[in-house]
C-alpha cells in the first residue's frame, strides 16, 4: 500500500490515484450559504455577468471575475461575501472596510454583503468601473510603447567628468 500524504490538505493518496486539492466550484462554495446570502450571490454574479464577456471560475476560497486579468473576487464566508475589487483609485465609503495598493496602478477594495439588497448601485457601479479598468488597462498595456533604457555602466560626477579632461 504505497501512496504518500498531500502537503496540502494531508489527505492519503495512493500511489497511481489522481489527486487535485485545489479543484473547486462555484457550486461547492457557496452550496452553504444561508437564503439571504446565496440570494445576494445570484445577483451579484448576475450583475457581474451582465457586464460583457469574461471568465468566472471557483479559485481555492474564492470565486474569480476576470478579463485579462482579475477585476474583482468573491470569498463567501459563513456571514457574508466578501467581495475584493481592484480599481485604478480609492474609494472611500461606508461599504468599503479596507483598501489597499495592489499595484504600481491598482488598489483592491474589500466589501462586505450580507443581503441582496446590498447589491445595487454604488456597489455595481464599482463594479462596472473595475470591469471597465481592467479592460482599458489591458488595451494600454498591449499598445504601449516600450521605454528607453539606459546605457548599462555608471555615469561619473559631474565634477569627476571635468578633471578627466
Amino acid at each position: 500500500m504505497a501512496g504518500r500524504e498531500c502537503y496540502h490538505c494531508k489527505q492519503w493518496v495512493e500511489e497511481g490515484e489522481p489527486h487535485d486539492c485545489w479543484t473547486t466550484t462555484e457550486a461547492a462554495l457557496t452550496q452553504d450559504l444561508s437564503e439571504d446570502l446565496h440570494d445576494a450571490w445570484e445577483r451579484l454574479r448576475e450583475t457581474a455577468a451582465s457586464f460583457g464577456d469574461q471568465r468566472i471560475y471557483a479559485s481555492h476560497q474564492s470565486i474569480m471575475f476576470s478579463r485579462r486579468s482579475c477585476y474583482f473576487f468573491v470569498r463567501p464566508k459563513r456571514n457574508f461575501l466578501e467581495l475584493c475589487v481592484f480599481l485604478g483609485r480609492t474609494l472611500k465609503a461606508p461599504q468599503v472596510r479596507r483598501v489597499d495598493r495592489a499595484s504600481k496602478s491598482k488598489f483592491f477594495h474589500i466589501i462586505q454583503i450580507r443581503h441582496r439588497d446590498e447589491v445595487e448601485p454604488p456597489v455595481t457601479d464599482w463594479l462596472q468601473e473595475a470591469y471597465e479598468f481592467s479592460g482599458a488597462r489591458a488595451s494600454t498595456i498591449a499598445t504601449a510603447q516600450p521605454k528607453a533604457m539606459p546605457k548599462p555602466g555608471r555615469r561619473q560626477p559631474k565634477a569627476a567628468r571635468g578633471k578627466a579632461r
